[in-house]
């Protein structure tokens, strides 16, 4: 069963940029998809971005697209995701996972995805 770890989050100023880093132990995660999410308490967690497990195939969404980006090193084991011009709307936890077998995880949906990890806070201030 892999586990997913999440770092690299932190309290950042409106406009700056952190990295954050998902790392797998226990399995081996370049044959799946890996997605972002983040999530607020009291709501639903929502996409961020999503990759191919070759990498050649990325997703974001909206509030998001030309401001951050998604990447992995399969030989690593690792899933990055860049975030520049932060907003303080970017605030919350933000979580990774794989694929879920079966889904269409490009669509953005939780649904399709599982192995979440433990999460990292993002903070952005005015």
């Amino acid at each position: 069963q892999v586990q997913l770890v999440e770092s690299g989050g932190g309290l950042v100023q409106a406009g700056g940029s952190l990295r954050l880093t998902c790392t797998a132990f226990g399995g081996d995660v370049s044959r799946f998809a890996m997605g972002w999410f983040r999530q607020n308490a009291g709501k639903d967690r929502e996409f961020v971005a999503s990759i191919s497990y070759s990498g050649g195939g990325t997703y974001y969404a909206d509030n998001v697209k030309g401001r951050f980006t998604i990447s992995r090193d399969n030989a690593k084991s690792t899933v990055y995701l860049q975030m520049n011009s932060l907003k303080p709307e970017d605030t919350a936890m933000y979580y990774c996972a794989r694929d879920r077998p079966g889904y269409r995880w490009y669509e953005g949906s939780p649904m399709a995805f599982q192995s979440w990890g433990q999460g990292t806070q993002v903070t952005v201030s005015s």
